[in-house]
Formats: C-alpha cells, structure tokens, sequence
C-alpha cells in the first residue's frame, strides 16, 4: 500500500501538472513559430513588393522609351547638331525628367552617349557592360541598381542609390540604340511599402487565426491525453494494489500452512531424537520465514523500518557474520520512502549474502541535508566492476531498485573494489 501511495503521489497527482504544462509549452512554441512564420511571409511579400515596383519602374521606361525618346530622335539629333539636341532635351526634360527619374542618356552600341541632359556627357565613349549588351540583343528592358563608381555615373552620386532601367529603341535610320534612365531607389522602397501595407493586415489576420484555432485542438488533445494518463494510473493502481493483496495472501498462506507444518516436523524430529535432521528442518523454517519477510514484510507496517531492518539481519546473524544496524528510533519518513528504503537494504544484504562471505556487515540510515540516506556496508570479498563478470554481479534486483529511485528523482551508488568489500548507497529526497 506504501508503494500505492508513491505511485498516487508520482502519478496522477504530479501528471495532472506535467499534463497541464504541455498547453502552454504549445500554446508559446505555435506562437513563436507563427512569429517566425509571419517574419518569413513579410520577407517574400516585401521581396514581390519589390519586384512588382521594379516591373512597373520598367514599365515606365519602356513608355518613355519608345513612346516618348524614339519618336523624338532625329539623324541631326545622333549627330551632335546643338539645336537638335537643344528640342530632344525639352522633350525630355517636360515628358521624362520628372520625380522619381532623375537622369536619361540615350547611348550608341559602341559606348558614346548620343545624348544626356548632363551635358558634358555628351559625345564622351565608356564600355557598356556586358548585362547592358545582353539586354540590347535580347530586346529587352532590364533595371539594376547603379553603380556609382563608374566613371559614366559620377554625375549621378549626389542622388545617391539609383535604379537604372535600359532598354533597345531604334533610330530614324534603323540603328539600335539604347535608352536610359534613372530613378530614385526610395521611390522603389516607397512602392514597395505601399504594396507591402495592402497585404499586412490580411497576413497577420490570417496567422492570428490560424494560430487560435489550433489553440481549441490542442486542449482538446490535453484532455484527452490527462484521460488517459488518469486511466493508465487507474489500471496501474489497481495491479499495484492486488499485487499487494496477492504478497499478503502468499505469506499468510506459507506461515499458517508450511511454516507450521515445518514447526511441528522440527519439534517431532527433536523428540525423536534425530537432531540433524531437526537441525535441516529449522533452517529450512528460518529461511522460509526469511522469504516470507522478502515477500510482506509484517514488521515495516507494524514496528517500523528499524524492526524490518532487524529482520533482514537476522539470517545473517545466524550464519555467524556480526551485523550491526544503526537506525534512529524517531526516524520519521513517508511510507513510500520508508518502504525503498527498506527494498534498498533488502537487495543489498540479499547479495551480501549470496556473494560476499564477509565477517561484518553494518546498515546505517540518516538524514542528510533534506534527504534520507540508506548504506549498506560489508567487508567481504567485493568486486571489481570493470573486470570480466563484474557487471553480472548487478543483481536484476538490483537494476529495478535503481529504476524505482530514479523514478523518485534520487540516486543510487555501489562502490566495491576486490578484497575490500562492498558500499551501497541510496540517497532519496524528503523535501
């Protein structure tokens, strides 16, 4: 029944809590990652704001362009007549040069600016890059932003970050040239704002939405999964519990049926004068009664854990080993604990006495800074853990126990060396 309560107080009681945790672990983690979702949604809605601002950059050039430039071009105009280039600029300057476009040049495929309203461009040779070329041969438009180091362009670092945009035109004779223009970056970043600013409020709606209507799902599933965690401890409880009544009755059944049965043969055979076989008889009875204290200790229920202690001791004794047992009488613990430790010495001196042969064995509990400590020490042969078979002197029993302290959050050590004994120790929490 102690270990029913270990089992309640690690159990529903402590998953009801840990259950709950999970809603907001949830709850925080699907916030975050719709937080970095919507960070990775404005960075591809800003980037197709941005294309879509460059579209239309190109779109108005290409008007520009062929709409406005191509018409106006003359063979006098190519040819540097100053009164040509004179009425070309006015078309340009009242049609083109207007906010955001801040500068047009109307190149030759061999790199001489036919025309720009910086004048002292005008007939001056650069090399066009070969993006530039590509974009002529291809009939394209094509826009990137400017760079200002470029000798052609120093005439435009006082505007600071430009976007060029180019594209092929033709000339009155049928020669291709190019036109273009600059326009101020900010009005791309302005564009994009705006295109930006029309699709914000329906993303972060969307993932607002989409992040409180998994809320509702996963408490649902949290109550689920405290239901079945409530049935699991319920089957758990029950196995427990008949597994403690089943101890019970096996114990009670050996001691009214065998151990007396064992008693009177014992008794008959002393009287019949057949002392070695009474002798076999007894310790037969002993160990049978050390089994039964194996399997429900009366005496950790009824006198406490130093009389049980006692108990597993006293097979020992009888073998001839000096056993001490230190133990404080107003030792109070919780049944649970009381009962692993108990489990604790009773693994520990069960291999003391099936490998050790030692002559003295000592079992001590006390506290220690807000734990309990059980150790159990022995001077018999001991082992040497790293040696071949050192490890299968860990009793199975003994790996349970260590699963049980771990379950409650302690800790358990054995420390042996050949020739020099054995220390068992287990360190549990009372706090």
């Amino acid at each position: 029944m102690a270990l029913s309560r270990f089992v309640r107080r690690g159990g529903v009681d402590l998953l009801g809590g840990a259950v709950g945790r999970p809603m907001l672990w949830f709850a925080g983690a699907s916030l975050l990652a719709m937080v970095a979702l919507g960070f990775a949604a404005t960075a591809i809605v800003r980037r197709q704001a941005r294309a879509e601002a460059i579209r239309d950059a190109k779109q108005i050039t290409r008007l520009a362009g062929e709409g406005i430039a191509q018409p106006a071009l003359t063979e006098r105009m190519l040819a540097g007549d100053q009164a040509a280039q004179a009425r070309f600029g006015r078309v340009i300057h009242e049609r083109v040069l207007k906010d955001p476009v801040v500068r047009v040049k109307v190149w030759t495929l061999d790199g001489r600016v036919a025309y720009s309203d910086e004048r002292p461009l005008v007939g001056r040779r650069f090399e066009l890059e070969p993006e530039v070329m590509k974009a002529v041969r291809n009939r394209l438009v094509d826009a990137d932003v400017s760079d200002l180091d470029r000798p052609e362009n120093r005439y435009e670092r006082r505007f600071g970050k430009l976007l060029e945009v180019y594209l092929p035109i033709a000339a009155p004779d049928g020669q291709r040239l190019l036109f273009e223009d600059y326009v101020r970056f900010g009005a791309i970043t302005a564009s994009e704002e705006r295109v930006f600013a029309r699709f914000a409020p329906a993303l972060g709606a969307a993932l607002l939405l989409l992040w409180l209507v998994q809320l509702p799902l996963a408490w649902s599933l949290t109550g689920r999964l405290r239901q079945r965690q409530q049935e699991r401890e319920a089957l758990l409880q029950r196995a427990i519990d008949s597994s403690a009544l089943e101890r019970r009755r096996i114990a009670q059944h050996l001691h009214d049926g065998v151990v007396q049965d064992l008693a009177g043969v014992s008794y008959s055979l002393a009287a019949a004068e057949m002392p070695e076989a009474a002798g076999s008889t007894r310790r037969a009875l002993r160990e049978l009664r050390a089994l039964m204290i194996g399997i429900y200790p009366p005496s950790l229920q009824r006198s406490g854990l130093e009389a049980a202690v006692s108990d597993l001791l006293a097979p020992l004794s009888a073998r001839g080993i000096t056993v001490q047992s230190a133990i404080p009488s107003d030792l109070a613990l919780a049944p649970e604990t009381e009962e692993l430790i108990f489990r604790g010495a009773q693994e520990a001196l069960r291999n003391v006495a099936k490998h050790a042969d030692p002559t003295h064995v000592m079992v001590s509990v006390h506290r220690s800074n807000g734990s309990v400590v059980l150790a159990v020490r022995d001077d018999g042969r001991g082992f040497d853990p790293a040696a071949a078979g050192g490890a299968e002197r860990s009793s199975l029993g003994l790996r349970l126990l260590e699963d049980l302290v771990e379950e409650r959050h302690g800790k358990l050590e054995v420390h042996s060396s050949a020739g020099r004994g054995t220390l068992l120790t287990m360190e549990l929490g009372t706090r």
